[in-house]
């Protein structure tokens, strides 16, 4: 299956969670595995070799481990705050209405490492940009931001390339 056939399998539920809100379920590409190996192998592409993969909670979670696996690299989890057992360190992040607070183990990443971060949806840029904030923290560099789609209308790119001018973003699509 090609990417186009994979990423076709998106669908799109309108007025979910609330009215306006053009919500995009990956589901039925998740349950398609030629849909889900496509883009898995295609994320794995941007890697360069001996790059561990970081995922941002919770879809991230599912397309950078199973990105990790194929290049059998490391996993690494960002997930929201509390969820983690170890010590953390944490980076706050500013949503639409309010505020959220992503963390990392301490431990998570060598300093040096070389990070492919991936995430499912890029909106405003906010989570992701705290995801590189935890990462940077860790002295380790963020080699490449992937997401799975990109909503239009949304400064997520423009909000990234502005702070993280060396950062490359690829998002697969458009919604």
């Amino acid at each position: 299956m090609d990417i186009d056939e994979a990423l076709g399998l998106i669908r799109e539920i309108p007025d979910y969670p609330k009215p306006g809100i053009r919500f995009q379920d990956i589901t039925p590409l998740l349950a398609n595995a030629e849909a889900f190996a496509a883009i898995t192998s295609r994320f794995a592409s941007f890697a360069p070799s001996g790059t561990l993969v970081a995922g941002i909670e919770a879809r991230g979670f599912i397309f950078a481990s199973a990105v990790a696996h194929e290049l059998a690299s490391g996993f690494i989890p960002i997930r929201k705050a509390g969820k983690l057992p170890h010590v953390t360190i944490s980076e706050s992040y500013g949503l639409e209405y309010g505020s959220d607070v992503l963390e990392i183990h301490i431990d998570a990443i060598s300093p040096g490492a070389s990070v492919l971060l991936i995430d499912d949806v890029l909106a405003t840029g906010g989570t992701i940009a705290a995801a590189i904030e935890l990462i940077k923290r860790s002295g380790a560099n963020v080699a490449h931001v992937l997401a799975l789609l990109e909503i239009d209308g949304l400064p997520g790119r423009e909000n990234l390339q502005q702070r993280y001018p060396d950062i490359e973003v690829t998002s697969l699509t458009i919604a």
